[in-house]
Formats: C-alpha cells, structure tokens, sequence
C-alpha cells in the first residue's frame, strides 16, 4: 500500500517567470554627485561671479601654416569671460543633477552613461576653470596639449609598468627607481656611442636591474613588497648620484651629453588644427606609448597569455591547479614592466634633450603609481590617468608665463601644489572604490 502526499501549492508551471531584481544602494553611492556639486557651486561662485564682467578670454585653435580650408576651424576664438563660465558651471550643476538623480533612484546609466558623464563634467569644469584663470589674455590651447603630451609619456610608462608587475600580483613601488635607471642608462650608453637611438635600447635594459632585484626579493626571497619597492627607490637614487657625481661630472663630453631623438612628423595629420602637432608631430617614444597601450590592452584581455596574467593576479593558487607557474609569470610580468617604466626614463633625458641630474624622475615614480590606481589596473585607464595629470603640470606651467596685471593672479606656491592636488583628490575622491587584484601583493609558495 503506497501512499502520496500532494503539494498544496498550486503549480506554476505555465506561469511568466518575472525577474527579480534587488538592487542594494552602495554606502557610497552620494559621494561622486557630492564631489560634482561642491566643483559645480565653486565654478559658479568663482569662475563665473568673479570674473570681471568686461573682460573676454581668447581661445587659440590654429596658426597660419594649419591644414585648415576656408578657416573652419577659427585661429583666435574671443569670448566674454562671465558668460562662458556661468555657462559651463551651468552645464556642470547639470551633470551633477543627473548623476544625484541616478544614484537616488537607482537608476543605473549604463556601463558607458555614468563615466561619460563624469568625462563630460571634467571636459566642462576645466574649460570654466581656463576661461577664468585666463581671463583678458590668450590660451594657446595647442601649446598646452603638447607639453601635456611630453609631461604625460613618463607616467604613462610608469602606470603601464605598475598595470604589467600588480596584474600579476606583484605591488611595483619601484617605479621611481626604474624611471631613474632609464634616464641614467639613456644619457650614459648613448653619450658613450654618440647616438640616441642606442641609448634607447639601454634605456630598458639598464631598467631591469631594478627589475630582477624586485622579482628576485618580492617573488624568490617572498620579501615584503611595499618594503622592497621602497628600498628599490632609494638604491637607484644612490647608485645614479654615485656614478653621476664621480664619472659623468668629471668628463660630460663622453658620459653626459644632452642628446635628443629626432621628431618625427607625420605629413598632412600633423598640419591638423589643435590636435596635428600634438599627435602626429613627436619623437618615437610617444608613438610607442599609443602602440604599446594598444598592444597591453589586447593582450591583457583578449588572449591566453592576458588570460593566466590575470588568473595568477587574482587566485594563484587555481592558476596553478589547471598548470600555470605563478612564480614564472610573476617574475616574467616584473621583468617586462620593468623594461616598459624604461622607456619612460629615456623619454626623460633623450626624450626632451636633456643631460642627466641627479634625482631627475622628481616623483614621477609615484605619480604614475596614482595614474594606475585611477586607471583601475587598466592600460587605457592608466594612460586617461597619466594625461590628467601631465595637463594639470603643463596648466601650472602656462599659468606662471602670464604676464603681470592679466589672468587671475592664482600664487606661484599653489600652482606649485597643483599637479599633486590634483592627485590627491583624484584618488581619493572621484575613483571611490578600486577593485584590487585579488592576490596583489600575497606571495605564492607551491604546496
């Protein structure tokens, strides 16, 4: 005798399935529209209310010898100066609204919409903000993008070296030591061989000194990481100050010449309006810098290889499950990124025709470790990060040419802080939380 026990429930079979979806708001979710509001007030409260109201700011776009038929593009663009900011604050108070009104409502804008927006609004914010520190003089907006662009291929090397060593797993705090060995090793072989392009190839190899000590320490020895990069810093600056202080000082002529790679420029592009000499009218480090973010982006995320970087980065111990050597490739990604930070230390030296002095990477080390945080560990990221930067440097730069009784009258010690202002908040405010790789900085020891 069986028994059988029927469900009460009645059945659904046939019944729509209607998705469910049960969003929790983020903790964090008013900090990004209250950082954009607070910028949008202060752009309308100083850029637009105190700008003298008689006064116009010229826009420079193209010179005579631009490719520009029929004068599309205006050489001279004159506008008044309260105007345009209380426009452009405007536009940004616009932003911020929208972005307040996604985040209360949970509205998400798309995985585009939310940092196109945030594009937008610094696009905007920085115009106001030139529209007023330039009031009734002349920015020559070509200009500034091209000591932007210079400014920006060292720390965009340097990010694309720290993006190779942490995606792997490995936290790269010798950025600045590496930077330094390239400008080092570029003057010093290059003058020896009297020819730039040879010091070009040093550059890298010199580089990977620091390279194998960090590998060697952080991945063989499993020295605390923070700590080696530190002390990786500190040997390159007084290895470079030794040799520099005894051999290049004592002959410059054979160890320390002030060399230059050739610009090379690109016909018809570089006659472009803004943007011509900007692209397509420099050395081959920049070209470089465009091929190797492309060629990064690629490998990274669409090949076998970005593949077990990444799964190494993020669990080492599965990586080595399915056959991957976690050690191998952690000390092949250091050794590679290493090489990549070289090239920024050339563009340093040989790059701008400089001779070698001591301590000359400045930081800069540190700046593109900042360039990778904001770019997320993504080589586009990083390079987007590296150009903010190198534009607030290159703005600081302009800033303190201006003749006196013109533009703002902003003090030279703040524009000195400009450049790390900026920094500070870009990483602490507007990237909120950045997704780590998991295992950076954790090493591995094979069971």
């Amino acid at each position: 005798m069986s028994t059988s026990v029927q469900d009460p429930t009645p059945s659904t079979a046939d019944a729509p399935v209607v998705p469910v979806h049960t969003s929790e708001r983020l903790r964090s979710w008013w900090h990004l529209p209250t950082a954009l509001t607070a910028l949008s007030v202060l752009a309308l409260l100083v850029f637009a209310l105190s700008s003298p109201g008689a006064d116009s700011t010229t826009f420079r776009l193209a010179t005579e010898g631009d490719l520009n038929p029929g004068g599309i593009v205006p050489e001279d663009l004159t506008l008044p100066s309260r105007i345009l900011a209380l426009v452009l604050a405007l536009a940004c108070l616009a932003i911020a609204g929208v972005l307040w009104w996604s985040a209360a409502m949970m509205r998400p804008l798309g995985r585009r919409g939310r940092p196109a927006l945030v594009a937008a609004f610094g696009l905007l914010w920085v115009l106001a903000f030139l529209d007023w520190a330039f009031h009734g003089a002349t920015v020559d907006v070509g200009a500034m993008l091209q000591t932007m662009m210079l400014l920006a291929v060292p720390l965009a090397f340097g990010a694309l070296s720290g993006v190779l060593s942490e995606r792997s797993g490995v936290i790269n705090i010798a950025i600045e030591g590496q930077l330094l060995m390239g400008a080092f090793g570029a003057v010093l072989v290059g003058s020896m061989v009297g020819s730039p392009w040879v010091g070009l190839l040093a550059a890298p190899v010199m580089s990977l000194l620091i390279g194998v000590l960090l590998a060697l320490f952080a991945v063989g020895y499993r020295v605390q990481q923070i700590i080696i990069g530190v002390v990786l810093n500190v040997f390159a600056i007084g290895l470079t100050s030794f040799f520099f202080g005894t051999v290049m000082k004592q002959n410059p002529q054979m160890f320390n010449q002030p060399l230059r790679l050739p610009t090379l420029r690109i016909p018809v592009l570089a006659d472009l309006p803004v943007i011509g000499r900007v692209l397509f009218e420099q050395n081959i480090l920049v070209y470089l810098m465009w091929i190797i973010v492309a060629v990064l982006t690629v490998a990274l995320f669409r090949t076998r290889w970005g593949l077990r970087v990444r799964a190494v980065g993020e669990h080492p111990r599965a990586a080595d499950t399915v056959g991957i050597d976690v050690n191998r490739t952690r000390w092949g990604n250091v050794l590679l990124g290493s090489a990549v930070a070289g090239l920024g230390g050339a563009t340093l030296t040989i790059g701008t025709g400089v001779a070698f002095g001591e301590e000359m990477s400045a930081g800069k080390g540190y700046i593109a470790l900042a360039a990778m945080i904001l770019g997320r560990y993504h080589p586009v990221g990083a390079l987007g990060a590296a150009l903010l930067f190198a534009f607030t440097d290159a703005l600081q730069l302009r800033l303190g040419t201006l003749p006196a009784g013109s533009g703002a009258g902003i003090p030279s010690q703040f524009l000195l802080m400009l450049p790390y202002i900026v920094t500070l908040f870009a990483v602490a405010g507007v990237v909120g939380r950045v997704r780590v790789p998991a295992a950076n900085g954790v090493p591995y020891v094979k069971q």
